[in-house]
């Protein structure tokens, strides 16, 4: 069998789209995509708080803006990103300890990251909203 034959017969690398995504590897991937969305949403804070230094104009602005739908799909987001990356820290704060590295029993604390981080996110905008006194 020559070199180049050989070569020609063997299996092509699975591609990514028929490769199964792991929890634990989605959860590890979101968590730094969520590190860097709270980069962000610290600066829609930033600008919030400036905004309340600076006039009663400026801050009526952006807090009309924040207040739209998109403003509020955004904050709802940076409240999400916000829990998510907080659970993940926890998750790898646990593991750093040599607690739950076992296959089965981090695929289950990964969805449990996934599950708590919606859970939180929908209970403090429940909260906020009832602290206003309604929607």
């Amino acid at each position: 069998m020559s070199q180049s034959t050989a070569t020609r017969q063997r299996p092509l690398s699975p591609h990514l789209t028929a490769y199964r995504w792991p929890i634990t590897m989605t959860m590890s991937i979101l968590h730094r995509i969520t590190g860097g969305a709270l980069y962000f949403g610290t600066l829609l804070v930033a600008w919030w708080l400036i905004a309340a230094a600076t006039s009663e104009e400026y801050f009526n602005f952006v807090s009309w803006l924040y207040g739209s739908w998109f403003g509020r799909l955004v904050l709802f987001g940076y409240t999400w990103a916000l829990m998510h990356h907080m659970l993940g820290g926890v998750r790898h704060l646990v593991w750093d300890t040599g607690v739950g590295l076992e296959k089965h029993t981090a695929s289950k604390i990964a969805w449990a990251t996934l599950a708590g981080s919606v859970t939180l996110t929908i209970l403090i905008w429940i909260a906020g909203y009832a602290a206003r006194g309604g929607f």
